[in-house]
This record gives structure tokens, C-alpha cells and sequence, in this order.
């Protein structure tokens, strides 16, 4: 697993953090998240609130967003909770980015499944690139971090870059997928090989003729339409 993580310093974190607020469309949807628990259960919106202040302050920063403490503070008193409490959360979901990190945060799967299945040519397409665990490029585009099980394990090796899965993973597929996001692109979602979600690679292997009819079924009805 990467080093553990090198929180920032606390004096010029709280000098560009101190001040932090909802933005005004986040504060609103900070309201909505609270109105979801019964009174005095405020407390159970902890999880989205941290999701949603990572997501601002990512945006403020073009990256995918970390939680500096005063944000957690901020978060804990408007939740009229103590501030250890928000923080135990934070530390105990990998999910929340407890230091800043690149505008793509590349979380390599290295339980098991991804293990067997060559994770260790995702991480040395990743070190080809440039790319050390544990650590963001100079540029500031890309941060490394070997995480736990994201539960694709059919699909394995997978990685997760922001909020999207990349599956099915090769050293020529993961070196692609790095090189389109460095040019601005979007490289493709999901699988990288020629199958439907978590599918069988090549189609079904059993029920064959029910899927065969039923694509026959649909073929007729599009043709109706159409018609």
C-alpha cells in the first residue's frame, strides 16, 4: 500500500481554508441533504456533506478536491456535532482525500482479483507515465494511490479515476486511458474490451436462445416503429 498520506501544513491550510463557506447552489443542497433525517438525526448527513465539500473545494482548486480541517470544522458545526466525530469519517473512507491531490486522482485496485489479473502492469504503466504512488505529478494533473477492493473484481484489473471505474485493464489500455486524460480527452468508461458491463468477454455463455430471441423481438419492434 502507498506511504501514509503527508497531511499539509496546519497554519497555511487554516490561512487559505479558515474562511470556507458553502458556495450559495451548495448551501442550498446542504439544506436539502439535512431535510432528509428526522430532527436530531442531523448527524447522518455527515457522508454527503464531506462529498459535497470535497467536491467545492475541488472546484475552487481544478483537482478532484481534498478535505482540509477547517472544512471539517465547518462541516461539524453545522452539524452540531463534534469535530473528532466528522474527522473519524473522514479517515475511515478512502473516498475522502485527507491531503490535496491531482485534478485526477488514479486509485488502483491491488486487492486479489486485480492482483491475478495483472494490476502490476497498471502500476507500471503508471510509473512509465510518470506517475509515484503516493504521490501527484509535478504538473499537478495526476495522483497515485494503490486503494482496497472497489468491488469490480469481475472486470479486474480496474482502476477508479474521479467518480468513473475503468475496467478490464491492459498496460497498452491504462497507458491510453492516462494519455487522453494528460491531451484533454475522455477516454471510454467501463470495460476496455468488447463487453457489456461484467458480462462474459464474447456474449452469453448460457440462455443463448432466449437472447437470441429476444434481440430478434426488438429488431422487429424498431422496425415497426420506424415503420
Amino acid at each position: 500500500m502507498a506511504d501514509a498520506v503527508h497531511i499539509p501544513d496546519e497554519a497555511e491550510t487554516r490561512a487559505r481554508w479558515g474562511a470556507f463557506a458553502w458556495t450559495a447552489e451548495n448551501a442550498e443542497q446542504a439544506k436539502k441533504v439535512i431535510a432528509r433525517y428526522p430532527a436530531g438525526r442531523q448527524q447522518s448527513a455527515v457522508m454527503p456533506l464531506l462529498d459535497l465539500a470535497q467536491r467545492q473545494v475541488g472546484a475552487e482548486t481544478q483537482t478532484q478536491g481534498w478535505l482540509p480541517v477547517p472544512v471539517m470544522e465547518y462541516i461539524a458545526d453545522q452539524l452540531d456535532m463534534p469535530y473528532m466525530r466528522v474527522y473519524e469519517v473522514a479517515t475511515f473512507y478512502t473516498m475522502y482525500n485527507l491531503a490535496p491531490v491531482g485534478r485526477y486522482h488514479v486509485q488502483v485496485c491491488g486487492t486479489t482479483p486485480c492482483m491475478l489479473r495483472g494490476s502490476d502492469d497498471v502500476f507500471s504503466a503508471c510509473k512509465n507515465k510518470g506517475l509515484v504512488k503516493g504521490g501527484t505529478t509535478p504538473d499537478g494533473l495526476f495522483t497515485l494511490t494503490e486503494v482496497e477492493c472497489l468491488g469490480a473484481c469481475a472486470n479486474a484489473p480496474m482502476v477508479q479515476i474521479n467518480d468513473d471505474n475503468f475496467e478490464d485493464l491492459t498496460y497498452d489500455s491504462m497507458s491510453a486511458i492516462l494519455d487522453d486524460l494528460a491531451a484533454g480527452k475522455q477516454p471510454k468508461i467501463g470495460p476496455q474490451i468488447e463487453r457489456q458491463t461484467s458480462c462474459p468477454e464474447g456474449g452469453p455463455t448460457s440462455l443463448k436462445e432466449m437472447v437470441a430471441e429476444n434481440h430478434d423481438y426488438r429488431g422487429q419492434w424498431n422496425e415497426g416503429a420506424r415503420a
